[in-house]
């Protein structure tokens, strides 16, 4: 009975070590990212990009408030170019991993297409922090409540939504993207129309 007690005793530490574990191996932890590594050089990349892009990207990084209202209001701003915005939070272990994949192609194709993000479930102190490790030309919308994922239409993490000239929704990818290579087939197809 004395052994069975001591191993009973033992099992709170041993599930708290494979939690650790496990949240240190998928969704908290930066596997499969680029995170602190090289990244495009955005001022270059983008230097000449229309009014309305260069003032979106002149807020890179930021995490802007506002919800739904301010996001919406930025949208129309945008009108007469297509919108492609990723919906993420900095724990989800898919959202790391197509950052990069973000990150080369908001630089190749920037001055053409407007790129936002929305951060949702997530503390504002993990996204900053996030976003200093893996920086973005453009910036992201706090949406703590959902409310900006519930509009768009999200299910799970990440999800990238694809908004026509006239800022219409025309598409949402749920879930991540394998490579990089199926993110442009798509902004070709939904943000581009040269699919």
């Amino acid at each position: 009975m004395e052994r069975m007690s001591s191993r009973l005793r033992s099992l709170p530490a041993l599930a708290a070590l494979a939690l650790a574990l496990l949240l240190g191996s998928g969704c908290g932890g930066s596997e499969g990212g680029d995170y602190g590594g090289s990244h495009p050089n955005y001022a270059k990349a983008l230097a000449g990009a229309p009014a309305p892009l260069a003032a979106v990207y002149k807020q890179g990084d930021k995490l802007l408030g506002g919800g739904l209202s301010a996001y919406e209001k930025q949208i129309a701003q945008l009108r007469g170019y297509p919108v492609v915005v990723n919906l993420w939070a900095s724990w989800c272990g898919p959202c790391r991993a197509e950052f990069p994949s973000l990150q080369q192609l908001s630089a190749r194709y920037g001055k053409e297409v407007a790129f936002l993000g929305v951060n949702s479930e997530d503390s504002s102190d993990a996204a900053a922090t996030f976003l200093g490790e893996a920086p973005l030309p453009y910036p992201s919308y706090s949406d703590p409540d959902k409310d900006i994922y519930d509009t768009v239409g999200g299910i799970g993490f990440p999800n990238t939504a694809y908004y026509d000239p006239s800022g219409e929704l025309v598409y949402v990818k749920q879930g991540g993207y394998g490579s990089e290579a199926d993110l442009l087939a798509d902004i070709r197809q939904y943000a581009l129309g040269s699919g």
